[in-house]
């Protein structure tokens, strides 16, 4: 609870009614359903070279083995392929990248993570609960020089229950890489989520530490996870940022980059787990 301390009391009070019903329901309930019979990040499959057409967007001059990672904001980043095939996660109405993405990832905790309108150009919209509500969404997308992939999640409603399966973690598999982007988790992962993400080289996973898992559990997370690089998301004012980078100093290297865009390839990955923030919010 003295995560909440650094929100407003109006805002504080709402999130400590939450927390005793939600992440009581969250801790005393069974674990998501998984999709513990996938066979993990299969990076084979995404290097099928599948005919894409691109709407909007140049190519993205990267050599065979890279991809582009950038920061557009919150939650939401683009991924590039050497075969010009983008990506962006938790896609939405108020943050979004200046080139319409080919795929588009959702998830439904807030406005911000979600789109209503989304682009018409956008060849897969992937939301990350199942809007019928009978159960867990269930994305396999392979397009072009990229494989896109869903593992469910549970998430804390607003009237503070469990909404099991209400939620995704996506797995983007690029050449050699595997790149997780963790949404808007609420929870521990159980052995189920692990064997579903398969291995990850990157990850991309949130700090707030109250609306998304607390700042603890997020390092038991990543410690499970032993991705090579691990870049924070969904801090606000960066105040919640720099109390995460106190309690991890000491565990992984941090670098601070002044570009929001990264490259990487899986012969440059840090020697061992490395947190590099991007420049935002």
């Amino acid at each position: 609870m003295h995560l909440l301390k650094t929100l407003s009391p109006v805002v504080a009070a709402v999130f400590a009614a939450l927390a005793c019903l939600g992440l009581a329901c969250l801790g005393l309930a069974s674990p998501a359903r998984a999709q513990s019979d996938e066979p993990g990040c299969r990076p084979e499959m995404a290097s099928l070279r599948l005919p894409v057409q691109r709407a909007n967007l140049t190519l993205a001059n990267l050599a065979k083995d890279e991809i582009r990672l950038t920061f557009v904001g919150h939650a939401t980043f683009t991924i590039e392929t050497p075969g010009g095939v983008t990506a962006a996660t938790d896609y939405n109405d108020y943050i979004r990248p200046k080139a319409t993405p080919d795929i588009a990832s959702m998830n439904k905790a807030h406005s911000t993570h979600n789109s209503r309108n989304p682009d018409p150009g956008i060849k897969h919209v992937l939301p990350g609960w199942d809007p019928t509500g009978v159960g867990a969404a269930r994305h396999d997308v392979t397009l072009g020089d990229m494989r896109v992939r869903n593992v469910p999640t549970n998430i804390r409603s607003y009237s503070g229950s469990t909404d099991f399966d209400g939620n995704s973690m996506f797995v983007f598999e690029i050449g050699e890489l595997c790149v997780a982007h963790l949404g808007h988790l609420h929870h521990p992962l159980e052995p189920g989520h692990l064997r579903a993400l398969g291995r990850v080289d990157v990850v991309l996973f949130p700090v707030d530490g109250s609306f998304t898992l607390d700042q603890t559990g997020m390092i038991e997370v990543l410690k499970t996870l032993q991705a090579r690089v691990m870049v924070p998301m969904h801090f606000f004012g960066g105040s919640s940022l720099e109390r995460f980078l106190r309690l991890t100093d000491g565990q992984w290297p941090t670098e601070r980059r002044a570009d929001p865009a990264i490259t990487l390839t899986k012969s440059t990955l840090p020697a061992k787990p490395t947190i590099i923030v991007l420049p935002g919010n």
